[in-house]
């Protein structure tokens, strides 16, 4: 166990170092607007040369940075909180693979490229759901593979029709092919790969189902890695979508992903479950950002998430381990003065999730609400998008009464105190982080600065939101009212919420359907004629002809005979 120890420290100081050189990088070439593009010739086949292509500007630099400083913070994390796992070693091997992949993903400017590390994110995230070896983890991964699995067959297609621009290096032409028709086709398969892995609607089920794996897993997959790919591949896929009716169709599917994740938060009990549904609405944020044009706030609201939700996860861990793996929150209450240091975290990422004035998600989540306010939508759209914020705020105020105010409700005699010295390291670390990375990144991303002046009431409409988000969630979780009046006298109701809208029935009995076509077909021929016909009547007749040979040689001297009788008549007369 020294060496497994030894290694995570060794991993958490070399990322660490990578991940500040990588994001001193992306600064220098965001000031100077560089960008490098690189072709490797890896070998020539017969005139026809295999070229590895890498693609690096800001964009890919900063976000290879975040990804490499959250998973450092993860593995040193991990060293205590997997210090009960003989196979530490292949659990680290595999993040490391999972991270890999996701960097293989960011710089990769060639569709051929970007499906090695999008199949590399979806092989190593079933590999990791399934980590605990039970059923639940594996109809978990199996839902998340075989969804994952959908996106991976549109890039294919994708990588097939862009055989009429004689390229996969979709960097160099994209924005000369606007107004082609192929680039029609393109865009669709693009968006509902893009909609597998950011989960967005019908696909959402598999984010909460992939719980499953270790929470810092989760922490990774949740924060920076598995569910942001989607987000990533629609950031850089943009100019396809500008002026198109497309993205009227993604901003509606993700405003009801939006409103859909952050009702479900508000009748969940899990612990984990509620922050990964909470991911599922920031999702649905990023990508309603995304089809309203604006891809760098999008990006902007994406690392600042990132930090922020990571820590939430850790958090999360700790509170679970000292709980005896214990995940309802009913059952927890009061360990703020048990777990100080714990909930003080706990409280801060929560308010940075719902936007609270100067920590880091209220630069990218008021610059967010303030852009879509000055816009020209319908009041549906914005009555959504407002209420779903408001939902958010509601959820995080849930959550932390029933984790730092309310009534003890676990074992009788307990202790339990901040004793995970690893993990509070890691923890504080990302808590500095996350307070000061939104105005860094302002800073960074947005040089330039704007002044946004809007009427006094949709200014206020922000407040507003929040405010009654804080009432009800703080008024809902005194009262118990979801257990009281939802549960019992809306029990038909709270069970629709509470199961996503009957999503996961849906995803699980459409497959089924084809599969059931192809059962029956699978019996009518490769169990019926063909099988009758093809190989069990080829073996009646290879079994009959060899009786009838059988049966020759056994009387071979009489049928000898017979034939030498029936020669030397012939032969007499005639």
């Amino acid at each position: 166990m020294l060496f497994n120890y030894s290694l995570c420290f060794l991993l958490f100081i070399y990322l660490f170092i990578f991940s500040l050189i990588l994001f001193i990088m992306g600064i220098y070439f965001s000031l100077f607007d560089l960008v490098i593009f690189i072709e490797y010739e890896l070998f020539m086949f017969n005139s026809s040369q295999f070229i590895m292509t890498l693609l690096f500007d800001w964009v890919s630099l900063v976000f290879m940075s975040f990804v490499l400083f959250i998973s450092s913070m993860i593995i040193s994390y991990s060293e205590e909180y997997m210090s009960g796992d003989y196979l530490l070693d292949r659990f680290i091997i595999l993040v490391l693979m999972f991270v890999f992949s996701m960097m293989f993903l960011i710089i990769s400017p060639n569709m051929i490229s970007i499906l090695l590390g999008w199949d590399g994110l979806g092989l190593v995230s079933y590999c990791l759901v399934i980590y605990y070896q039970n059923v639940k983890s594996f109809n978990a991964g199996m839902i998340t593979a075989l969804s994952n699995r959908v996106g991976d067959s549109m890039l294919l297609m994708c990588i097939a029709w862009m055989f009429n621009y004689g390229s996969w290096n979709f960097f160099m032409y994209m924005d000369f092919l606007v107004t082609d028709y192929n680039i029609n086709f393109i865009c669709i398969l693009i968006m509902v790969a893009a909609m597998t892995k950011s989960a967005q609607i019908p696909f959402s089920p598999w984010l909460p189902a992939a719980m499953a794996a270790p929470t810092p897993v989760s922490s990774l997959v949740h924060s920076s890695t598995l569910v942001t790919a989607g987000v990533y591949l629609m950031i850089r896929f943009n100019p396809l979508y500008l002026n198109s009716n497309l993205s009227i169709v993604f901003m509606f599917i993700s405003l009801i992903t939006m409103f859909m994740s952050g009702v479900c938060a508000n009748f969940e009990f899990d612990l984990k479950k509620i922050i990964a549904l909470s991911t599922l609405s920031q999702l649905g944020l990023m990508m309603f950002i995304i089809s309203y044009g604006y891809i760098y706030l999008a990006f902007f609201h994406l690392l600042t998430h990132a930090m922020f939700k990571a820590l939430l996860f850790m958090c999360s861990g700790v509170i679970i381990h000292s709980l005896k793996d214990c995940q309802d929150i009913r059952y927890l209450g009061n360990i703020f003065n048990q777990m100080p240091l714990t909930c003080i975290c706990f409280i801060i990422s929560s308010l940075c999730l719902c936007g609270f004035p100067f920590m880091s998600g209220f630069y990218s989540s008021d610059l967010i609400l303030d852009i879509y306010s000055m816009g020209y939508l319908n009041l549906f759209s914005y009555f959504i998008f407002y209420f779903s914020t408001g939902l958010t705020v509601m959820y995080s105020v849930r959550l932390i009464y029933y984790l730092a105010i309310s009534d003890y409700s676990f074992f009788s005699f307990h202790y339990i105190y901040d004793n995970s010295y690893i993990m509070l390291r890691s923890m504080f670390i990302m808590l500095m982080t996350s307070i000061v990375i939104g105005c860094l990144l302002s800073w960074i991303i947005f040089p330039t600065p704007s002044f946004i002046m809007m009427p006094l009431n949709l200014k206020l409409m922000v407040l507003l939101v929040c405010l009654l988000g804080l009432f009800f969630g703080w008024f809902l979780g005194i009262y118990n009212l979801f257990d009281v009046i939802v549960m019992y006298l809306f029990k038909n109701f709270s069970y629709f919420i509470g199961n996503m809208w009957f999503i996961p029935y849906i995803t699980v009995s459409v497959p089924f359907i084809p599969m059931k076509i192809g059962y029956n077909i699978m019996s009518v021929t490769d169990f019926g004629w063909f099988e009758y016909y093809g190989g069990q009547g080829l073996y009646r007749v290879l079994m009959i002809l060899s009786i009838f040979n059988q049966s020759i040689q056994n009387t071979m001297f009489y049928i000898f005979f017979i034939l030498f009788s029936f020669w030397f008549i012939l032969f007499i007369f005639i």
